[in-house]
């Protein structure tokens, strides 16, 4: 399991397997949020699975798909109020961690300078730097 910390609420991974529900508690985590869609590609864990596990390894589980490529801004907003009123620290993940990691900084850049957010999702190893217009934009948003 690839975990990547975005900071100390949030962590983001790729595409998590049933096995690594159980290390994913052990290190700490309290909630589990799916941000990849059920059958968004051949072979993919079953999402049913994985939030059978997080149960089991008394995760609270949110189930929060997005489509690749199409993320609306009440995408945004659902994401930051999960990220708010959820147990912390967060595991989130995808196919990659990307999706996860710009829902993230879509919402972090409305309360914090949008150097410090491209800086953390750079440091956790993903460059959103061709999100900077669309981060302006939600910054608008404050």
């Amino acid at each position: 399991m690839d975990i990547r910390k975005i900071d100390d609420t949030l962590s983001v991974a790729p595409q998590i397997a049933y096995a690594d529900v159980a290390e994913a508690a052990r290190l700490g985590f309290r909630t589990l949020v799916a941000n990849r869609p059920d059958k968004e590609e051949f072979g993919q864990p079953a999402m049913a699975d994985i939030e059978a596990a997080a149960r089991e390894n008394g995760m609270t589980w949110v189930y929060m798909p997005v489509e690749s490529g199409n993320i609306s801004d009440a995408d945004v907003d659902r994401f930051g109020t999960m990220i708010q009123d959820s147990d912390k620290p967060v595991l989130a993940f995808c196919r990659s961690g990307t999706r996860c990691t710009v829902l993230w900084a879509l919402n972090a850049v409305r309360t914090a300078p949008a150097s410090e957010v491209l800086s953390k999702a750079n440091n956790a190893g993903y460059d959103i730097s061709g999100l900077a217009p669309r981060m302006a934009q939600q910054a608008e948003k404050q």
